[in-house]
C-alpha cells in the first residue's frame, strides 16, 4: 500500500472512532483528558455567564425514566442535568466534563447496539451516547422511548474534509443517502462517553 493509502486509512480509522462507530474493545488515543472523578458538566466559566442566580435544572423524584426505566451500566446519579441544546451550542465549553443529559431516543445502533442518540429540544438537536461493544447493548425497541444518560463528552474541531467523511460514515451506518456537497464547512462535533444509562420501559 502506497504512504498516501496508508495516511487516508489512519485518518478515517481516527474520524470513525470520534463518530462513536462500533468497535469491539476499549478505545485509546481519544482527543481528550479524562474527566476528574467527581466532576460535574459546568462550562468552561464566561463572565458573562458566572450568574450565580441562574436556576440549574436538576433530578427530580417524578423522573419516571429513572424510577421505572430499566438500568444500563452504572445507571446515573443525582445530579444537575445539562440540556442538550447547551452542549449543541457549545460542545468545547463541556469537552472532558462527565454531564448527565435526558431526551427521547431516536436512534439505536443495529449492528452491536453499542450507542444510541437522543433529541434535543430543538429540530435536529442530538446527542450520541456511546459505549464499547458488549459493555451495555441497547434494544431497537428503546426508539421513542425516554432515556436518561451520563458520561464525559469528547469534543472535537473537525475540518471540512473530516466532516463531510464523518457525515458519510454516519449516513451509511444508518442506511441513509448522504450528499458531501450538502455540508458546506467544518463544524465541532461531540458524543458522551457512557458510563450508565436508564431507558423508560
Amino acid at each position: 500500500m502506497s504512504p498516501t493509502k496508508i495516511l487516508s486509512a489512519l485518518s478515517l480509522a481516527g474520524l470513525v472512532s470520534l463518530a462513536g462507530a462500533c468497535d469491539k474493545g476499549p478505545q485509546t488515543g481519544s482527543p481528550t483528558p479524562a474527566a476528574k472523578a467527581g466532576e460535574t458538566a459546568t462550562p468552561s466559566a464566561k463572565p458573562e455567564a458566572a450568574k450565580p442566580e441562574a436556576a440549574k435544572p436538576t433530578v427530580t423524584e417524578t423522573n419516571s425514566a429513572q424510577k421505572n426505566g430499566k438500568k444500563y451500566g452504572a445507571g446515573v446519579s443525582e445530579m444537575e442535568k445539562v440540556a442538550i441544546s447547551a452542549i449543541v451550542a457549545d460542545p468545547e465549553a463541556f469537552d472532558g466534563k462527565t454531564v448527565q443529559v435526558e431526551g427521547m431516543v431516536t436512534d439505536v445502533c443495529a449492528k452491536r447496539g453499542c450507542w444510541f442518540e437522543m433529541a434535543g429540544t430543538a429540530p435536529g438537536e442530538k446527542a450520541r451516547f456511546k459505549v464499547n461493544d458488549g459493555e451495555m447493548v441497547f434494544p431497537m425497541t428503546a426508539k421513542g422511548k425516554s432515556a436518561v444518560a451520563q458520561g464525559k463528552i469528547i469534543a472535537q474541531k473537525l475540518s471540512l474534509e473530516d466532516t463531510r467523511a464523518m457525515e458519510g460514515h454516519y449516513a451509511k451506518e444508518s442506511g441513509r443517502d448522504f450528499d458531501p456537497a450538502s455540508i458546506t464547512e467544518g463544524k465541532t462535533v461531540f458524543r458522551i462517553e457512557g458510563t450508565g444509562a436508564v431507558i423508560s420501559d
